[in-house]
């Protein structure tokens, strides 16, 4: 019993002299006091919801089976998952360091001139964790898995986002392709016209050339609006998991549905929520326990160990019948390991203040990503309110044109560039009003939203 006195004095000793060289790990303290002075959001949307989940900006039970759909059979997210799980694994292999380790051995000797001998052992060692270098890096690991969980919100959150935005993208072209047919309609019913009064004398080659290329221009839009709604369809199809579905029956939706524009609450509780954030700070966390662990590592360690055994001419007769037991208890320290342990530890130390910037660039970035949305949406919709202005404007120009033209006051390709500018302002609009539901879609996940409130 002396001898583990001793041992116990010599440890404690080598602790307090251990932790008084221990650095100083306020960084996560620092973040937390970083994301507590942000000051309030520069502007709000005029109208919105206080909305919890990104569904509830879009509330389509057909959205809702995609995203369900998606969630199960995205390869990208089941990695995501697989990756979370081995980090629980790891946090419990990690773990069980601090708990005792028992072994046992049965062994037979078989040497010449002599009987066979048989021995038993069972071995139980344990390793103190006295200055909580162990629990240190108990604790990385459940911070690493803590933001790996986090990286798997994350992924969800940004799958669910990604399929309402595919949906829109796929209604969008629709309008699209109708608005270029009504225009190709139009430009090959005035080049029959041109035609059918260049054949009378009554018009120019150039105005014929004109119109055809008008014409060829529209065919060749049309054909890039039916492929972007292919490709559309296709990516959709992806994200939901769907190898070769029938595209035409993904969404047979023909007009955008309504998206609510979310309403941002405290700067400091939006991004609090947000899974990025989220999974920076337990990083960091988990940085600062593993540099714990690693210049605790630099002092000695205290391990106690027993056994019992017993030896015998038969396995049963081995089997700790009339056992002996021993008793070790073990002080061990890092004399010379070549800088090892050292280099060790200050990589550790540098692998945390990265992990403080990363905090700062993920933290800059989501305050970046909540006011452009912000800004964004207030942008769209001034500029959609002049667009209607507009769009309005040439659809009443082109009823005089119309009008003239049939009393011979203009010249048809005169009514065709009014045409023209009337058919653009429309696909503006369509194009402005999507972008406008995809922003309310950012703007929820710049805000913490996600798949689950």
């Amino acid at each position: 019993m002396k001898v583990f006195s001793s041992l116990f004095a010599l440890s404690v000793a080598a602790v307090l002299v251990g932790c008084s060289s221990l650095p100083d790990t306020t960084y996560s303290k620092r973040s937390e006091q970083t994301l507590t002075e942000l000051k309030p959001w520069s502007q709000t949307p005029e109208q919105g919801v206080a909305a919890q989940t990104l569904v509830e900006l879009i509330d389509l039970p057909v959205v809702s089976d995609l995203i369900a759909e998606a969630l199960a059979n995205n390869p990208g997210v089941q990695q995501t998952l697989i990756t979370l799980q081995q980090a629980r694994l790891r946090q419990t292999s990690v773990g069980a360091d601090q708990l005792p380790q028992v072994s046992a051995t049965l062994q037979g000797v078989n040497a010449e001139a002599s009987q066979t001998r048989y021995a038993t052992d069972i071995t139980v060692s344990w390793e103190l964790d006295l200055w909580q270098k162990l629990a240190d890096s108990t604790d990385a690991a459940s911070f690493a898995a803590q933001a790996s969980a986090a990286d798997y919100l994350a992924a969800q959150n940004t799958l669910a986002a990604s399929v309402i935005q595919g949906y829109l993208e796929v209604i969008a072209q629709q309008p699209l392709i109708a608005i270029e047919r009504q225009r190709l309609e139009v430009l090959q019913n005035s080049e029959s016209i041109i035609l059918t009064r260049y054949r009378n004398g009554l018009g120019s080659l150039n105005d014929l050339d004109t119109a055809r290329t008008s014409s060829a221009t529209s065919q060749a839009n049309l054909a890039e609006y039916q492929n972007n709604l292919q490709t559309a369809q296709r990516n959709l199809a992806v994200l939901i998991g769907r190898p070769q579905p029938d595209l035409d029956a993904l969404v047979t939706a023909q007009t955008f549905p309504e998206v609510v524009a979310p309403l941002p609450g405290m700067s400091q509780q939006n991004l609090a929520q947000r899974p990025d954030l989220i999974s920076a700070y337990q990083s960091l966390l988990s940085s600062e326990s593993t540099q714990q662990a690693a210049y605790k590592a630099l002092l000695p360690s205290l391990n106690i160990s027993g056994a019992l055994s017993d030896e015998g001419l038969s396995p049963s007769a081995a089997l700790l019948k009339d056992p002996v037991w021993t008793l070790l208890g073990s002080l061990t320290a890092p004399l010379f390991q070549g800088g090892k342990l050292k280099a060790n530890a200050q990589i550790a130390e540098l692998d945390t203040v990265n992990s403080w910037w990363v905090y700062q660039e993920t933290l800059l970035n989501a305050v970046q990503e909540v006011e452009d949305t912000l800004s964004l949406e207030q942008s769209l919709s001034v500029r959609q309110n002049h667009l209607r202005q507009a769009l309005a404007n040439a659809t009443r120009s082109a009823q005089s044109y119309a009008n003239q033209y049939r009393q011979g006051l203009v010249d048809i390709l005169d009514l065709l560039s009014v045409y023209q500018t009337r058919f653009d302002l429309q696909a503006q609009l369509v194009q402005l009003q999507r972008n406008q539901l995809s922003n309310r879609i950012d703007l929820g996940q710049a805000l913490g939203l996600g798949v689950s409130s």
